[in-house]
């Protein structure tokens, strides 16, 4: 059997041919694909910084209405112990007669009868009108009640204070 040598070199030569393309598109698309690669991890990367950036501005934004919140709390705290400090001040004074509660009353309404003379003392406010003392436990009951509806309006303050910053938060421009 006569081997053609032509045939076989010519084979040889189409199969380096074809093994030289094939490593030649393997380089050229492995080259792609690594410039690919690159681009992704790039993108991601930078998704990822954008993504902690912002991250980072929402905590910014919490802490600092932590802290306002917190000021506010402080402030209404300080206010309602001012406020029960005082109130406490005044039982006391009232319970030790060293203040009198007294009353206006309508010095036009004789009809009532009342025989409060209408002279008041040196360190008087009202000249000349007519007053009379309360009895000290029915002011102990006043200074009570108005005690318990400072209480009320401070700790309503509080509330709306919380309110106005939480929608201050939530409606300015770089709020969530």
């Amino acid at each position: 059997m006569v081997v053609p040598w032509k045939a076989v070199g010519a084979l040889a030569l189409v199969l380096i041919g074809a093994g030289s393309a094939w490593r030649f598109q393997d380089w050229r698309y492995g080259k792609q694909l690594a410039e690919q690669a690159q681009q992704h991890a790039e993108t991601l990367n930078q998704l990822t910084q954008a993504a902690a950036t912002a991250q980072q501005a929402e905590q910014d934004k919490r802490l600092a209405l932590e802290q306002q919140l917190s000021a506010s709390e402080q402030i209404h705290f300080r206010k309602m112990t001012d406020a029960q400090r005082d109130q406490a001040r005044l039982r006391d004074r009232l319970a030790t007669s060293d203040l009198r509660l007294s009353v206006l009353l309508d010095a036009t309404d004789t009809a009532k009868g009342c025989g409060v003379p209408a002279a008041t003392g040196p360190g008087g406010v009202d000249h000349a009108a007519v007053r009379a003392r309360l009895d000290p436990a029915h002011a102990q009951r006043i200074v009570a009640i108005t005690d318990t509806g400072d209480r009320g309006l401070i700790a309503l303050q509080a509330c709306q204070d919380y309110v106005r910053v939480l929608t201050r938060r939530h409606t300015s421009p770089h709020g969530s």
